[in-house]
């Protein structure tokens, strides 16, 4: 079986993409004094996407990172729905340790905090078991504005996804890599490397509130057609001020 896989040399988008992944690294210290590093991998676009760029800057101006990669799987859950032996092809081509865990949702409790919960439980315990506290997740610029607009709207909090959150309670550290980096981008990059058909199969999400935010969003960029763009700036300059105080 052959497995889609994206490593340089890129076009000119992947070169784009990596640079922008490296600009994250540096510009919120993400994977300082980081040795052994843990990905989310849910087997979509962009969690493929991420595994693919911190894959390639291994070793070359970054030091070469011990790589996990996490997946929880399930009856139910969050994620592209892609088979174990997909993911794990991928990796293994990788040269990437390939972790996997079990969700315990069913349909008639699904639901997207308690799933996601879960999800976070999982995948911090496996990371910190093989000695990686700190774990990237495929959370882009797109994702981020979404949860600005719903902390916003939802509790008054000017919030987005933050590039660096250390989880105190858990011992770990969540770093966002794709932060700067557009959903429209990571599309074309999959499209290019042949995982574009990954989508979410999660049949609680496909009519959640993050989708209708999203659609909200697109409403308001054919008003305001930097919409997206000003949000994003808003909430990493806002988020860069909280870290600057703390």
């Amino acid at each position: 079986m052959n497995f889609p896989i994206a490593r340089p040399p890129w076009t000119g988008l992947g070169a784009r993409l990596e640079s922008m992944c490296r600009k994250a690294i540096f510009d919120f210290k993400l994977l300082e004094g980081v040795e052994s590093l843990a990905i989310a991998l849910s087997g979509g676009k962009d969690s493929l996407s991420l595994l693919f760029l911190l894959h390639a800057i291994s070793g070359r101006g970054f030091p070469n990172w011990k790589i996990h990669a996490i997946h929880v799987g399930g009856e139910f859950s969050c994620g592209s729905g892609v088979s174990e032996r997909f993911l794990r092809g991928i990796c293994e081509e990788l040269k990437v340790n390939f972790i996997s865990c079990t969700s315990t949702q069913k349909r008639e409790t699904l639901a997207c905090y308690s799933c996601s919960r879960e999800r976070r439980k999982l995948i911090f315990n496996a990371a910190k078991e093989v000695g990686a506290t700190t774990i990237a997740f495929g959370h882009h610029r797109d994702d981020s504005i979404q949860t600005l607009l719903m902390n916003l709207l939802h509790k008054a909090e000017f919030a987005a996804n933050l590039p660096k959150v250390l989880m105190h309670d858990y011992g770990v550290t969540i770093v966002r890599p794709l932060i700067y980096i557009r959903e429209a981008d990571i599309k074309i990059f999959a499209e290019q490397h042949g995982f574009a058909r990954i989508t979410c199969q999660c049949p609680v999400g496909q009519n959640s509130m993050r989708r209708h935010v999203r659609d909200l969003i697109e409403h308001i960029e054919e008003l305001f057609p930097n919409a997206k763009e000003n949000l994003s700036l808003a909430s990493l300059q806002y988020g860069s001020q909280k870290a600057a105080i703390k």
